[in-house]
């Protein structure tokens, strides 16, 4: 493939020759960034407190509001002419990789700003049905197994008066999306379907029930009797007469209005100015600018690869039959259906860090102090959920949560396990994520995200599996080489979908082709591509150039090359553009080499 740089501040990208430190231009950087980060979460106290940042716990931004887009200019265009004035030549290579990765922060947020894009969703289009959704992704911390605390009398309180604030988005929301229908930028009706299952259960459960109201279940010992009582009914009113309100007034607008005037095409070529969105979502999550049509090519020889591999693992088990033939044997066996309790499978899951605990310590010299937790997804938000990790807290009082989709235990196919773990949890998002956080690094850079690393390392970390005692069955190696499939089949279909106009049927075809998934299975995936367009190639585009990075150190370092160390380089500077990786490994290759 070629790749086309992002255009970033050229003045960033300085040579590795090393200058003599001059701590006017230090000094001048650690302040820029220290007050961005304060302004920041100033800006966004949501973000701040799952950071676990203290003192915002009672605030709450409305991050699709025009004011709060027109304040994100501001703020990032302020930022870039302070950084502008920094002399980056005075740096060391430390901070000079700080100028770098703060300036393409600040250009990529300015560049979402401008086409009315905040937090990973366009404005005018901020619902949807997967876990990125505000209105389900906020019910899920707010019932208090999530990062958002709920340990002190403060906390309980200040929760309580964010909740007017979200009624406020919903009305936000409803108006935006009003004027999407009206300027043609819509989002997809097949996706758009799943959104009232997962409202309804928010407005229909009863209050002492609700999850809104589970904080109120689990009053903390030592609050006094006057305080649970006060807190308890606080949090009953509060659930009856703005919570279940403003969901069921979102509800009914997707049932009336937004789904019957929603688009029945299925990528972003139908939208108003959809061609140029995209080329910014491919830009905002690969951390590159990338030509689409060699991500579809790039793709399509993936998918041709790793069915030859495929092809072999049957050859292996004996199976009779072709490739589609074993597909459904793996779907449908009981053998691969082990599981009676929703227990039972996160037993399993449970069981894979203890079976690779003597082998981690021979591939990382770093890992996370946080703790670590396996947890089933909430049942209200199953429908268009995927497995996802959500990070731990920097003081350490909420561990990181790989959550998984568990609807049925008994219909729960094992294949594929051990890939899924190594991805969310060990040594995938859990080490980079955690390991992000612990490091010294500057406040900004410890949560900064770029969805090409992360994704890429998780990725990255399945292909571990061999090296780190997994994968010994045949069939959970399967499971390897189809959760590979899917990211590859996520290029074809990602670039299909909104770069060449490709149907959700067509895209779904293409899937059942190429990978073991029922058709409910491919349907999902699908819709969740349509609603979230680039995000599916990160996986692939970051996992490549981190295997790249990997084969040229050890080609170049030879028998000086320690995996433990290469691991060490990519993990311990935090997620950074693809590009500056690159740039980084080079440099570390060479003063390895003059050493």
């Amino acid at each position: 493939m070629s790749f086309k740089q992002l255009p970033v501040l050229a003045m960033f990208f300085v040579s590795a020759t090393a200058y003599a430190q001059k701590p006017g231009a230090a000094n001048q950087l650690r302040s820029i960034t220290t007050n961005y980060y304060a302004d920041y979460l100033a800006m966004n106290p949501m973000a701040a407190t799952s950071r676990g940042e203290i003192g915002y716990d009672d605030k709450m931004e409305i991050n699709i509001s025009k004011d709060y887009i027109n304040a994100g200019i501001r703020l990032n265009h302020r930022y870039l002419d302070s950084l502008k004035a920094v002399n980056t030549t005075d740096l060391t290579e430390a901070d000079k990789l700080t100028a770098r990765i703060f300036g393409f922060l600040l250009e990529r947020e300015l560049d979402g700003f401008q086409r009315g894009i905040t937090t990973s969703c366009m404005a005018l289009r901020p619902v949807d049905q997967f876990v990125f959704s505000f209105p389900t992704s906020f019910a899920t911390n707010a019932a208090g197994t999530g990062s958002i605390p709920f340990r002190t009398v403060k906390n309980y309180d200040g929760f309580l008066k964010r909740l007017p604030v979200f009624a406020k988005w919903v009305d936000i929301a409803i108006q935006n999306m009003n004027e999407g229908l009206t300027k043609g930028n819509i989002s997809p009706r097949a996706s758009m379907m799943k959104v009232p299952a997962q409202l309804r259960p928010l407005f229909e459960t009863e209050t002492s029930q609700h999850v809104f109201y589970k904080p109120a279940l689990n009053l903390p010992d030592s609050f006094s009797v006057a305080d649970k009582q006060r807190i308890a009914l606080a949090y009953k009113n509060a659930v009856d007469n703005i919570v279940k309100p403003a969901y069921k007034k979102l509800h009914d607008y997707f049932v009336n209005v937004y789904i019957p005037g929603s688009r029945t095409s299925s990528g972003l070529l139908a939208n108003a100015g959809g061609k140029e969105e995209y080329r910014y979502w491919m830009r905002f999550w690969n951390s590159q600018d990338i030509d689409p049509d060699s991500v579809f090519a790039y793709g399509l020889s993936e998918v041709a690869r790793i069915r030859k591999n495929m092809d072999s693992i049957k050859t292996k088990t004996g199976f009779k039959g072709d490739l589609p033939a074993f597909f459904d044997y793996v779907k449908t066996e009981k053998k691969f259906f082990p599981f009676t309790s929703e227990q039972q499978v996160l037993d399993r899951y449970r069981s894979f860090q203890e079976r690779m605990a003597p082998s981690i310590s021979r591939m990382f010299n770093l890992v996370p102090k946080s703790k670590f937790e396996i947890r089933a997804t909430e049942k209200f938000r199953q429908a268009g959920a995927n497995a996802q990790y959500m990070r731990p807290s920097r003081d350490g009082s909420r561990p990181g949560i790989f959550y998984e989709v568990i609807p049925d235990a008994l219909t729960y196919n094992e294949v594929g396990m051990e890939t899924l773990f190594l991805h969310e949890a060990i040594p995938g998002h859990h080490f980079q994520v955690a390991l992000q956080q612990e490091m010294t690094l500057p406040a900004f850079r410890g949560s900064a995200f770029f969805g090409a690393f992360s994704e890429g390392w998780g990725l990255y970390a399945e292909t571990l599996g061999l090296e780190l005692g997994m994968f010994s069955d045949p069939y959970q190696y399967l499971g390897h080489l189809n959760a590979n499939m899917e990211r590859s089949v996520r290029l074809v279909v990602d670039v299909g979908l909104h770069h060449k106009g490709w149907s959700r049927e067509k895209a779904i075809e293409y899937v059942l082709a190429n990978q073991p998934v029922t058709p409910e299975v491919a349907a999902q995936r699908i819709e969740r591509y349509m609603v979230t367009p680039g995000q599916a190639q990160s996986y692939k585009i970051g996992e490549q150039k981190i295997l790249f990075l990997r084969n040229l150190s050890q080609q170049k370092l030879g028998e000086a090359f320690d995996i433990r160390e290469f691991h060490d380089q990519v993990l311990k500077d935090g997620a950074m553009p693809l590009d500056i990786l690159d740039q980084k490994i080079r440099t570390w290759i060479d003063s390895k080499l003059k050493s």
